[in-house]
């Protein structure tokens, strides 16, 4: 006891002299100095196990080594995860959006470094997936845990979580405008101005410890570009919408592959199938190897040859089209790597692979129209690319705008990215309502966004609104008795149960028997059976508030039986009374 008293009179201390709001700036000033720090390490750890296995490949024969380091990467990670970790941390901006919509913000206190350690094995080992998703969620869980330590409350928590997620995004690319839109458009925070300066210190701090640690050289070293031409936008919309196209073959694809995935319960038998699809394709296509940032920074530059090397496409020479169809079916089966690297038990993201393949993408589009004789600035599609790609498969053309600018120091380039972005976007919208991150979620009706009425519905819990205080009825019960329920009863609504299996078989409202109420002569002529009428519709527990809402509104009814799976009777859910908690709700999340 007595070694608590020192953390209560300081969290007593703190409410006591210093403000909430001033509080929280503090608190966001911290977490961006520790989403720096982890940026720091999970990029050195990554790079200096790649450099150790990698150091002494030959640049122009094949690699056999690239059949073992990813299967090694893998085993790894995913026996740190199960005997360690011993919880799911795959998918961190998923995880990130459920804690988010349905764990009041909180992330459990092992994120904040068991992502780092699982996506550093994996990645380094050649893994085809990306850093930032981990890291990523690891700052969210700095905020997070930071913030309950403080006995923040959840408005605040969910603050905190959106500054770690713009920090990491800041500290890891720096890039701090991409960190601040990024947790806006992908986590989906409904926030006031107010609530943006905490986000935006968090962003500004990482992205200068960043600096500090790294150089303030650009993420990608990209120094060719030719300026905007109103020439060129009708081949603009035609990359905007090839990368939208692309982006949901990408989402849809991670989806069903992951999918195949699961339907093997042995995590031994997803590690052998991965390892194997995972090993020979970076056998076949080496870029497929790691982050693939590699790759990018040489087609940025120009170096589109390189690509060639270690790949049995080298003997082919160096011909365009040689180099389309080699890098087009490296964009093919990046999903394949990807999905095969995290599904079988590797730890990583799919941001580096969306700019891999938007990189791959633009270059591609590019490439193909000099063919066949229109000029067309490769070096500035392959940047343009990435930004389509981001927008498409993260829905979030803002973050793919603002993120490939600051990557690679291409301002000049903010129409040619703008129109991509937003025709790659518009374009996966026709097919996808939700990005591959939020997919998942909005299926089971877990999904907090930016639509006030849904976010607010989303955190109500239907277990908070059953009522089990209505009078039951049984079936063979006569007019007599059930005037004796109503007497006592505070009510105007009766369920009628099976007295042996409890299972619902209708209702009784009283203003359907008032007119018989009163006559005696009827009491034992009529049974409950006779009197009872069916609901308009069934709950069940496991529907989502927003769908109970819609439900309501098609009966028009003000209450609801909930029942199981069996038909067995729960209890009584009120719409009024989920109104009331909706405006208290609201009043708390919307007060500044």
């Amino acid at each position: 006891m007595e070694n608590r008293g020192w953390y209560l009179r300081m969290i007593a201390w703190r409410e006591q002299h210093i403000k909430q709001r001033n509080f929280i700036l503090i608190l966001s000033f911290v977490v961006g100095i520790f989403a720096a720090v982890a940026a720091f390490l999970l990029k050195s750890s990554i790079h200096l196990i790649e450099a150790v296995l990698t150091e002494n490949f030959s640049r122009y024969h094949v690699n056999y080594w690239y059949l073992v380091f990813p299967v090694i990467g893998i085993f790894i990670a995913s026996l740190f995860v199960r005997y360690i970790v011993k919880d799911d941390i795959s998918h961190g901006v998923t995880r990130i959006l459920y804690a988010i919509s349905q764990r009041k913000s909180i992330l459990k206190l092992h994120n904040v470094w068991t992502s780092l350690v699982g996506s550093s094995i994996t990645i380094g080992f050649g893994g085809s997936v990306g850093a930032e998703a981990p890291i990523v969620l690891t700052g969210s869980a700095i905020g997070s845990n930071l913030g309950n330590f403080f006995k923040m409350d959840q408005k605040t928590l969910m603050l905190l979580v959106g500054c770690g997620a713009s920090g990491a995004i800041g500290g890891i690319f720096k890039a701090p405008i991409a960190g601040l839109v990024f947790t806006l458009e992908v986590l989906m925070l409904d926030m006031t101005f107010t609530a943006i300066v905490p986000l935006l210190i968090s962003s500004v701090t990482a992205t200068s410890l960043s600096y500090f640690f790294s150089g303030s050289a650009a993420f990608f070293q990209f120094g060719k570009y030719e300026p905007f031409a109103i020439a060129r936008i009708p081949y603009l919309i035609l990359l905007g919408v090839v990368c939208g196209l692309v982006s949901l073959y990408f989402t849809r694809g991670m989806n069903s592959i992951e999918g195949f995935f699961r339907k093997y319960k042995s995590p031994y038998s997803k590690l052998a199938i991965g390892a194997v699809i995972l090993s020979l394709l970076i056998f076949i296509f080496p870029p497929l190897y790691g982050e693939g940032y590699d790759t990018i920074v040489a087609l940025l530059n120009g170096h589109s040859a390189s690509t060639l090397n270690q790949s049995f496409f080298l003997g082919l020479g160096n011909s365009p089209w040689v180099i389309i169809v080699y890098l087009a079916l490296i964009v093919i089966f990046k999903i394949f790597a990807s999905a095969a690297t995290t599904a079988s038990g590797g730890v990583g993201g799919i941001f580096a692979p969306s700019l891999f393949v938007g990189c791959l993408t633009g270059f591609v589009v590019a490439k193909v129209l000099n063919v066949f004789g229109i000029h067309i600035p490769i070096e500035n599609f392959a940047l343009a690319g990435m930004s389509g790609l981001m927008s498409g498969v993260m829905h979030a053309p803002l973050t793919g705008i603002f993120l490939i600018a600051e990557l690679t120091g291409g301002y000049n380039l903010f129409m040619t990215l703008m129109i991509v972005s937003t025709v790659s976007y518009l374009t996966i919208i026709l097919f996808e309502p939700h990005s591959l991150y939020a997919m998942r979620l909005a299926q089971k009706g877990e999904l907090l966004t930016h639509n006030k009425d849904k976010a607010i519905l989303t955190m109500l819990k239907q277990e908070n609104f059953i009522e089990t205080d209505f009078t039951e009825l049984f079936p063979e019960m006569s007019l007599g008795e059930l005037v004796k329920r109503i007497s006592k009863s505070k009510r105007n609504l009766f369920p009628v149960v099976d007295p042996a299996t409890h299972v619902l078989v209708g209702i009784v409202l009283v203003d359907e028997v008032r007119n018989i109420m009163f006559r005696q002569d009827l009491y034992t002529r009529f049974k409950v059976k006779k009197l009872m009428t069916s609901p308009p519709a069934l709950l069940n527990p496991t529907l989502p508030m927003a769908k109970i809402m819609d439900i309501f509104e098609d009966t028009g009814s003000w209450y609801l039986p909930v029942v199981d799976e069996n038909k067995v009777y729960l209890g009584f859910i009120s719409k009024s009374k989920i109104f009331n908690s909706y405006r208290r709700v609201l009043v708390h999340f919307s007060d500044e």
